[in-house]
């Protein structure tokens, strides 16, 4: 039997943080409060709530959104990673614009949004794809 949370596409937070100050931590925390399966990659180890922050790179079926708290600077060692997962939507969060990333981006085929995923998901506008 499937649930209507197994029916929401899986977000890869890039750029996780267990650090309650930050925006990706409080970003996973309304993901999951929304009933969005959450994969988290970060600098260091550690847990939000119920979803552990991994720091390698793995392969991850199935991801539909990838929605960035990496400052343009820190990005271009996780191109060919973002590219590679396929996904159908990757968000740039205030402070993570980057033109290069998101003409790649575009060249394959995935939806660029600039835009906050925290006012996103309180507004609605998060599920429009």
């Amino acid at each position: 039997m499937t649930t209507d949370n197994e029916l929401l596409p899986k977000t890869l937070v890039l750029g996780a943080s267990q650090k309650p100050e930050r925006y990706s931590y409080l970003a996973i925390r309304s993901l999951r409060k929304h009933g969005i399966e959450v994969v988290a990659i970060g600098a260091r180890k550690g847990m939000v709530d119920d979803v552990e922050i991994q720091t390698e790179l793995q392969n991850i079926p199935d991801i539909h959104t990838v929605t960035l708290y990496l400052s343009a600077r820190n990005q271009a060692p996780y191109y060919n990673y973002i590219i590679s997962l396929k996904p159908k939507r990757l968000i740039f969060n205030p402070g993570t614009e980057n033109p290069e990333l998101e003409k790649l981006a575009r060249e394959n085929g995935i939806d660029v949004v600039e835009g906050c995923t925290l006012v996103m998901l309180s507004n609605g506008t998060y599920y429009e794809w």
